[in-house]
């Protein structure tokens, strides 16, 4: 594949084994597209690790993996939060000493807190949506680099989302900071020699909780589920593809919806 086609890079999968001796890092990955982005890098062979602040759901995850008979996989419990750049340190130097590599990071964690006007906007609930969006995914960024340079094939990518719009307040000015930290990481490394591939995907409307935690009167039935949209960050991950990076990929629009059922239309 040479193009960035979107309705192919949907129906990619890599070939079986492709991911073997991989370890990518996945955040969020307790449900919605961060589970079922673990569940496929796993299933073509990578050692995914699986950081979420909910412990059952990543235990959840970590089940399923090791019950499909793929590359057990390892529990990180963080919570963007009130994580410290020490604590972001010592997830480094526990992947490096425990993993040994990390060859792939993907920043898919996301929590808006509320959805309210600018001019109401508790200062209190600011700073933690913006550590949790914002500060978090880079220092995570930041203190996982070093292991990434040394992959032959690093590869970092980003859940966005275009939240610049009225009342998302924190949460949308923190994706729209994530978009630019695309653009700079990309441009930094971009000239490397093996250097690290950084692209966003915005998969739109997609079928999790945090959408259904935002929109409770949207009929769930009609979305696209997780599964549906982990082909362009399974191609962004695999090392035998070609070398992109400072993509912003727009999923809204290509990704097949599920039939109309008599229960949707009700």
């Amino acid at each position: 594949m040479t193009d960035l086609d979107i309705e192919r890079l949907l129906d990619y999968r890599p070939e079986p084994g492709a991911f073997t001796d991989r370890v990518i890092l996945i955040t969020g990955a307790a449900d919605g597209i961060g589970r079922a982005l673990a569940e496929a890098c796993a299933a073509a062979g990578a050692t995914v690790v699986l950081l979420d602040k909910d412990i059952k759901g990543l235990e959840s995850v970590y089940d399923a993996i090791e019950q499909s008979g793929h590359p057990q996989p390892a529990i990180y419990p963080l919570n963007h939060e009130g994580a410290t750049v020490k604590d972001y340190g010592d997830l480094a130097e526990n992947i490096r000493d425990s993993l040994g590599r990390l060859d792939g990071l993907v920043l898919n964690a996301g929590w808006a807190g509320t959805l309210t006007p600018m001019k109401g906007y508790d200062p209190e609930l600011w700073f933690k949506v913006i550590n949790s969006n914002l500060h978090g995914p880079f220092f995570l960024a930041q203190a996982v680099l070093p292991l990434l340079e040394a992959s032959p094939t690093g590869a970092l990518v980003v859940s966005a989302q275009d939240a610049r719009k009225p009342f998302w307040g924190a949460f949308g000015m923190a994706k729209a900071a994530q978009d630019a930290m695309i653009d700079i990481l990309a441009g930094e490394h971009r000239h490397e020699k093996g250097f690290i591939h950084v692209n966003g995907v915005d998969t739109g409307p997609v079928r999790t909780r945090f959408r259904a935690g935002h929109y409770p009167a949207e009929n769930a039935d009609a979305l696209p589920g997780p599964e549906a949209v982990v082909g362009p960050y399974l191609y962004l991950l695999d090392p035998g593809d070609p070398a992109v990076t400072g993509q912003h990929l727009r999923l809204e629009g290509h990704v097949p919806v599920p039939p109309r059922t008599e229960a949707s239309e009700t």
